[in-house]
């Protein structure tokens, strides 16, 4: 299957952006979002959207989480005293947001309004490099449905998946360093679906290991580029998008087919559609700087999180940055589902 980006004229006669193909084709908002200029933006490290079509932009400026609705319009910022570094946002099926902090090496389960509600984790301490302990540099969290268990990615510095109790208990561990199945070089995402089976984005072994709630290998999906970010649809047959966030070698890091690019597919790995840049990566509409985080709407729209100034240097090194870098993308799903 191939993807493309194109230009097409909108009813307006203005020319829009047009990622994808076939049943999957996105237009790409590029005056998203609508936030006023006394409220900094950071790079947006991770996305997540609630019930209610809230969006949550976890990300690594001075105002921590900053809250917009679908159309971008601000609505609410919180936790500029309580995170160190953004890396992973995700809304559980208690409508709580778990922020995972890659800086102080902590998951808060927090209410809408930032309201923290439990830590785990002792800020700015952690755990040894690589000893399997809880945390260090952790990544991303995700709840079962059944709202027993929790689930977080250890992915920075150690090789883990730990499960606790819903109230913070620390449950058991699983994975170590390596490429075998069970191992892992950098988890780096992770989500949980209706059955309990967890999908975890081993980032760096380009692969999205699936296991049961106790931790016990099943399969993977392979032929994957860096899988950053991970997010499921809330289906009974979920749909499962990857942010491939592909080269930073200085060699290969515009060659095509790698990405940076949004991968979609069924939970079994069979590709349904991909969104590229032409030139594969960069900061203009229709191109991808790092697809470092996805969330998916109601009506099946995307949002992509990306991690600009730290992706630009590599990407780009004899280019200066952009004045103004897009830290996060809105892609509008057409009509044709």
């Amino acid at each position: 299957m191939f993807t493309r980006t194109q230009r097409e004229n909108d009813e307006e006669g203005l020319m829009d952006v047009i990622m994808g193909s076939g049943a999957y084709r996105y237009r790409v908002e590029t005056q998203w979002p609508n936030i006023p200029d006394n409220i900094e933006l950071g790079d947006v490290s991770a996305v997540a959207v609630d019930r209610n079509d809230r969006v949550y932009l976890f990300n690594r400026g001075p105002n921590p989480m900053i809250v917009v609705d679908t159309a971008g319009n601000f609505i609410d910022t919180w936790g500029q005293k309580t995170f160190g570094s953004a890396h992973g946002v995700y809304v559980g099926p208690d409508e709580c947001i778990y922020c995972t902090d890659w800086g102080d090496h902590t998951v808060r389960r927090c209410t809408p309004e930032g309201k923290v509600l439990m830590e785990l984790g002792v800020p700015g301490q952690p755990a040894p490099y690589m000893s399997g302990q809880p945390f260090n540099r952790c990544t991303h969290t995700a709840l079962s449905r059944d709202l027993n268990y929790l689930y977080v990615t250890d992915g920075y510095g150690n090789a883990k998946v730990h499960k606790f109790t819903y109230d913070g208990k620390y449950v058991s561990s699983w994975g170590e360093s390596g490429c075998d199945a069970g191992q892992f070089n950098l988890p780096h995402a992770i989500c949980c679906d209706r059955d309990g089976w967890l999908y975890v984005a081993d980032r760096e072994n380009h692969r999205i290991q699936i296991f049961d709630g106790n931790g016990r290998y099943e399969t993977q999906i392979n032929n994957l580029h860096r899988p950053g970010g991970l997010c499921l649809s809330d289906d009974a047959s979920p749909i499962c998008y990857v942010g491939e966030l592909g080269p930073y070698l200085g060699f290969n890091r515009l060659a095509p087919n790698l990405g940076p690019r949004i991968s979609i597919m069924t939970t079994e790995g069979r590709l349904l559609g991909r969104l590229a840049g032409d030139p594969p990566a960069g900061n203009s509409p229709g191109q991808f700087l790092s697809t470092h985080s996805i969330a998916v709407d109601s009506k099946s729209d995307l949002y992509v999180g990306q991690v600009g100034m730290n992706s630009w240097p590599s990407l780009f090194p004899d280019t200066p940055i952009p004045e103004k870098i897009c830290r996060v993308r809105k892609l509008t799903r057409l009509d044709n589902k």
